[in-house]
């Protein structure tokens, strides 16, 4: 067989797989989606490498510790992609508190010594101070959680957390930037009543959850529209909500408060320019690339970012790396005294970054 029919051959098989890979189902069904222009990194969001001074807690030891909840004695409870929840103490040594059989993202510890988790495969879950594990709720309005994400509690106990998808689970949260479809959920859990209650529906891939000082709202992280709403839940405006903050520099994940007028939000990582201007204003090109298999998927920049806001929504300071070497893709960011404690979804770290002096006189 003479070269030119062999070209001919091999230019022949590669249309064929091209028609197999064009005819092929889409794993998705995604709507068109214009994001708001980036603005870049300005005003407080302007780039440093504050957190390169983080100090690294159980490094090499625990893989994907999402979120994390330090207690009063410097002790860290988190949990990992292995669905184990863990206690760090102070001194770094680090053993399995809990197991959930799930995947532990979003966690609040109470007074009593005990945890409520969001499990992103097993729903809300409560972990008692000796380990024991109870699943709280399941399923809202006969639509079972797929993607149990984050939690906030208030002082009598109320749940209030977030189902990011009711399609797409864990694994495949992706597919649901991809969509740009709302499939989230803000629910409430009362532990009174053991009943699950919707508050809002319709949301893209609603993420962090906090209460504000007073309880008379909390806020509500939605990933992949890049902004945070503020819902209600005292006062006359109680059960609506409002957009709070928007058109954020990056994708905001978990958010917590310190119960004394700040929010403290985790950025997983900056904006994606190919994802923002060639995928999501096409539908038929984001039906392609899920396709193909994730490793050919635009990435994630390696990235360390937390930001500190007021109850108006003000961005007052950001800490950020740049790099991503030291700390990347932070998912939590809780203060406990003058430190904020950083988790990420895939790092094998924790971070513990000291407050700059001049933030904590601001603060006093």
């Amino acid at each position: 067989m003479n070269t030119k029919k062999i070209l001919l051959l091999f230019a022949a098989f590669l249309i064929i797989l091209l028609i197999g890979f064009v005819l092929k189902p889409s794993p998705i069904q995604p709507a068109l989606y214009q994001p708001p222009v980036d603005m870049g990194l300005i005003g407080a969001f302007q780039k440093n490498n504050a957190l390169e001074s983080a100090t690294l807690i159980a490094q090499g030891k625990i893989h994907g510790p999402e979120d994390t909840e330090p207690d009063d004695h410097e002790n860290i409870y988190s949990a990992s992609e292995d669905g184990k929840v863990y206690f760090i103490s102070k001194d770094e040594e680090i053993k399995a508190h809990a197991f959930t059989g799930g995947r532990p993202l979003g966690m609040k510890l109470l007074p009593n010594g005990s945890l409520i988790v969001a499990d992103a495969i097993k729903g809300l879950v409560k972990i008692e101070k000796d380990g024991k594990v109870e699943i709280l709720s399941t399923e809202s309005d006969g639509l079972p959680f797929k993607f149990t994400d984050d939690l906030d509690v208030t002082k009598d106990g109320t749940v209030y957390f977030s189902d990011a998808s009711y399609k797409y689970g864990s694994a495949e949260y992706l597919y649901d930037l991809m969509e740009a479809v709302p499939h989230g959920r803000l629910l409430k859990y009362d532990p009174r009543t053991k009943k699950t209650t919707t508050l809002m529906k319709d949301l893209f891939f609603p993420n962090g959850v906090a209460l504000s000082e007073n309880e008379d709202f909390l806020v509500l992280n939605e990933t992949y529209k890049y902004r945070i709403h503020r819902y209600w839940l005292k006062g006359p405006k109680a059960g609506t909500s409002e957009i709070w903050v928007e058109n954020l520099p990056g994708f905001p994940d978990n958010i917590s408060s310190d119960g004394k007028g700040h929010f403290y939000l985790a950025l997983f990582t900056v904006r994606n320019a190919m994802v923002d201007k060639v995928l999501h204003p096409r539908p038929w090109t984001k039906s392609l690339v899920a396709k193909l298999p994730k490793f050919l998927w635009p990435k994630p920049e390696p990235y360390g970012f937390a930001v500190v806001l007021n109850e108006d929504g003000v961005v007052e300071a950001s800490f950020q790396e740049p790099k991503g070497k030291h700390l990347k893709e932070i998912t939590s960011v809780k203060r406990k005294g003058d430190y904020l404690y950083l988790g990420s979804l895939h790092n094998d770290r924790i971070g513990k970054f000291k407050l700059p002096e001049e933030f904590l006189e601001k603060k006093q």
